[in-house]
């Protein structure tokens, strides 16, 4: 099997590191990243700049490519280019440092990059560590692996990806793995005003997670209560019980 590894946090972040160890023995792996983090991202790619494309070697034994582009770049890149001769069967994207729950789903340069896949007719699985502080690699990594052996062999459908959000918790502690519908959320944004040197004004980004959601099958509270959470994903927006009820802006005047 052949895996391409990408993620947003940059080819040099240490989850990608932990990803690319943790499915070594599962076939030959890829690695095409960006050359520094490009969180939140979304699905943004890039068109008014060329693409760099850097090879590197870290000092963790990781080799790859280093792109001076958005995750979604990446993904591009590699299948019609790098790999051009021999695609992927697979995506992996991550380990991202950080939850990737509910609305975040929808910044989240992570969850892109395994889309894309997708868009590329390629699985993707992106996966994610809830934490930013003290993360539990080891137990990522065992997770990951366990995952992506199943993945070989029940497929994902077409036109498919996952979102794997693991809590930070010791493998042991573990309370299981739940298939989970993506929360409703929002982000209640605070902008700090900053004077610069010069007396210009910017403004720092923060804020808090607003959960509009309930219940037990939600990815949000499935990772608050120690589970690994799985949802399937498509990338088709439309919503489709609504298509009846606009039927009227059909009719001409």
């Amino acid at each position: 099997m052949k895996i391409l590894i990408s993620n947003d946090d940059g080819i040099h972040a240490p989850g990608i590191s932990a990803l690319y160890h943790a499915v070594g023995e599962l076939g030959d792996l890829t690695v095409v990243a960006p050359d520094v983090e490009r969180s939140a991202a979304g699905h943004s790619i890039t068109l008014s700049d060329p693409i760099k494309c850097i090879p590197v070697e870290k000092e963790d034994g990781v080799s790859g490519y280093a792109i001076s582009g958005t995750p979604a770049d990446c993904i591009k890149l590699a299948v019609r280019a790098l790999m051009e001769d021999a695609p992927p069967d697979l995506v992996l994207s991550g380990i991202n440092l950080g939850s990737n729950t509910g609305i975040s789903v929808l910044y989240s340069g992570t969850v892109s990059a395994a889309t894309e896949g997708v868009i590329l007719g390629i699985p993707g699985v992106a996966f994610s560590l809830c934490t930013y502080r003290d993360p539990q690699w080891d137990m990522a990594k065992r997770v990951a692996l366990e995952i992506t052996r199943k993945l070989m062999k029940h497929p994902i459908p077409p036109g498919l990806l996952l979102n794997v959000n693991m809590p930070n918790l010791p493998y042991d502690e573990l309370k299981g793995v739940k298939v989970t519908r993506m929360g409703r959320s929002r982000f209640i944004e605070k902008f700090h005003k900053r004077l610069d040197p010069q007396g210009r004004t910017y403004y720092w980004l923060d804020g808090d997670l607003e959960v509009q959601d309930s219940g037990d099958d939600i990815d949000i509270h499935a990772v608050r209560d120690g589970y690994v959470s799985i949802t399937p994903i498509h990338f088709d927006l439309t919503a489709r019980e609504h298509l009846d009820y606009f039927q009227c802006l059909e009719e001409r005047a």
